[in-house]
Order: structure tokens, then C-alpha cells, then sequence
């Protein structure tokens, strides 16, 4: 009788090609506005999501993951996630982004925290966070422009 400790599972890693607009990053703006093509502006105000994007060495955009859907003022962000997604496509670097239905772009000490994590996580693994931008339906903030990553 075989122990199920020695089974060993095959994992495989998915990508489902979609029609991403082919953008490079060059500009905190340039993140915004591509950002802004995957929130639905009718959801904005209502309910908070975390989007993070892939992209190559040469800051291309080469893919997405919707991460995770919230409440009214809060998000479940797995670090872990994003890494895992990173690696397994090759990815150099990664942009965050989540909105405040709130509609108040000011991060609070979590979105400091969690990005301050994920900067130093991201360097132990050899990528670059591009970015964490917070939205809303008619402003954003970026972590980059104010000098919060480093």
C-alpha cells in the first residue's frame, strides 16, 4: 500500500491569452490609464478590488490576475499569490493596484504596510514592484510619485 505522503502531484501552470493592450509602462500616468481599462466604473464606488499586473523585463504588460474582490473598505491581499503568479510567468516586475469606493485616494496603514512587504518581497525574489496605485472614480495616488517605493 503506497503512503499518500509519496504521492507527488504535477502542477502545471495556466495562461488564458486575452487581448491585453500591448503597453509599456513608462510613467506612473501610462499605470493609471491602463489600470482604468479593468475596473468597471459602475463597481468603482461599490465594492473594493486588488488587480495585479505582469510584466517583462522591459516593462511590458504581458498579463493579469483579478486577485481578489473585497467589501466596502477592504481587501484580502495574499503576497504569496502575486509572488507564486510572478515567478511562474517569468515576470520582472509587477504593478498593484486596488480602488477606494470611499472615493478618499489617501492610503491607510495597511495599504502602506502591505506595499512596504511586498517591495521587500519582491526584492528577496528579484523583481520590481513598478508600482501600487490606489483608484478611485476620478483620482489616484501613486506610491512611486509620492516616494513611498524605493
Amino acid at each position: 500500500m503506497e503512503k499518500e505522503s509519496s504521492i507527488i502531484k504535477e502542477m502545471e501552470v495556466i495562461y488564458h491569452p486575452t487581448k491585453l493592450p500591448v503597453e509599456r509602462i513608462t510613467s506612473p500616468l501610462k499605470s493609471v490609464n491602463l489600470i482604468r481599462q479593468f475596473y468597471n466604473p459602475d463597481k468603482i464606488s461599490v465594492q473594493e478590488e486588488c488587480i495585479v499586473f505582469y510584466l517583462n523585463n522591459n516593462n511590458v504588460v504581458t498579463g493579469f490576475n483579478r486577485l481578489s474582490r473585497g467589501g466596502i473598505s477592504a481587501v484580502i491581499v495574499d503576497i504569496r499569490l502575486i509572488l507564486a503568479t510572478a515567478l511562474k510567468s517569468l515576470s520582472s516586475a509587477v504593478l498593484i493596484a486596488h480602488n477606494h469606493p470611499s472615493g478618499n485616494v489617501k492610503p491607510s496603514q495597511q495599504d502602506i504596510d502591505l506595499t512596504n512587504r511586498l517591495n521587500e518581497a519582491c526584492k528577496l525574489m528579484e523583481l520590481s514592484l513598478l508600482d501600487h496605485v490606489i483608484i478611485t472614480h476620478d483620482s489616484y495616488y501613486s506610491f512611486i510619485e509620492e516616494g513611498m517605493i524605493r
